[in-house]
């Protein structure tokens, strides 16, 4: 064959897919990686600066998201939930009160409501008390005479008896803590009443202002109505009361008068039993002080 004949030869060469990193798919791959990324570091960033109440309203909201937007929740309105909004007002978007704090509120009120309503009672059962004993009295021929020596009251602290002299009617001998025989019968009396509460007793002696006859001795008033009151705290107990329910026993001479117009009136010479209140009690347990005594300046309600 000659050469004019001969036809040329033409090389073919296919390109194979080796290059094909010079696309554009890994792009697409590598953003969907880093947004991946980016929403896990944001979970955990979330995650912990949340408080375990919001995640769990979070985690009840996802699970069932309707009913928690009806119902409301903590962490479905909370003014520092990350869910805005929500609670038991759809109309408000910036958040409502916590649950918690609502509860917490109602709680404080109860406690409070629950406090006055004891004291309430407790007020109305030494009520109870105080009628029990003047009628007692009352239907007893050999105390009845001597009602007018029993004055009952309701104070801040208790109920308060105080069993006054009379002129010619004293309680004690003169100078004396031996207690005469009608003093000794309405101590008995009032002592087997006390049993049918809870609340225990102070007592106090007093003295009126004239000096003792044998103060030169080193025995005055402050002595006097202390071995008075002490006396009185043992007759309470054979009448019947419990031994228990005495935690205070004092002596105050003529510190604290009935009759401040008159403080040699026989009537200042008295023994004073308080049944005390819980909150009294309570004072007088915790730091050993008696809460200041009412003013007498009016006389206190007669028995019967």
């Amino acid at each position: 064959m000659s050469e004019d004949n001969q036809q040329p030869i033409i090389v073919k060469r296919i390109k194979k897919g080796g290059g094909g990193h010079h696309g554009g798919a890994w792009k697409i791959a590598y953003a969907d990686f880093v947004t991946a990324m980016m929403a896990f570091f944001l979970l955990m960033w979330l995650l912990g600066s949340t408080a375990k109440g919001d995640l769990n309203g979070i985690a009840d909201y996802f699970s069932t998201p309707l009913k928690v937007a009806m119902q409301g929740g903590s962490g479905s309105g909370d003014a520092s939930s990350v869910i805005m909004g929500g609670g038991k007002d759809l109309t408000r978007s910036a958040g409502q009160v916590k649950q918690g704090e609502i509860k917490a509120e109602k709680k404080t009120v109860n406690l409070q409501a629950l406090k006055a309503e004891l004291e309430r009672k407790e007020r109305e059962k030494l009520g109870e008390l105080k009628d029990r004993i003047e009628k007692a009295i009352e239907a007893n021929p050999s105390l009845g005479q001597y009602k007018k020596q029993l004055l009952l009251d309701i104070t801040n602290e208790g109920l308060r008896i105080q069993i006054v002299d009379e002129k010619n009617r004293p309680m004690f001998d003169l100078s004396s803590s031996d207690v005469k025989p009608y003093m000794r019968d309405i101590l008995r009396e009032i002592g087997r009443a006390f049993n049918d509460v809870d609340n225990r007793i102070a007592l106090s002696g007093h003295t009126d202002a004239k000096p003792f006859a044998t103060g030169d001795k080193g025995i005055g008033n402050w002595e006097l109505s202390a071995s008075r009151a002490n006396a009185s705290r043992r007759e309470l107990i054979a009448g019947g009361m419990a031994e228990g329910k005495v935690i205070r026993v004092v002596g105050q001479a003529s510190t604290v008068l009935f009759d401040k117009q008159d403080p040699f009136n026989p009537q200042n010479r008295r023994i004073g039993i308080v049944v005390l209140n819980k909150k009294t009690e309570e004072a007088i347990l915790a730091d050993g002080m008696l809460p200041p005594e009412p003013k007498e300046a009016a006389p206190a309600e007669k028995a019967g």
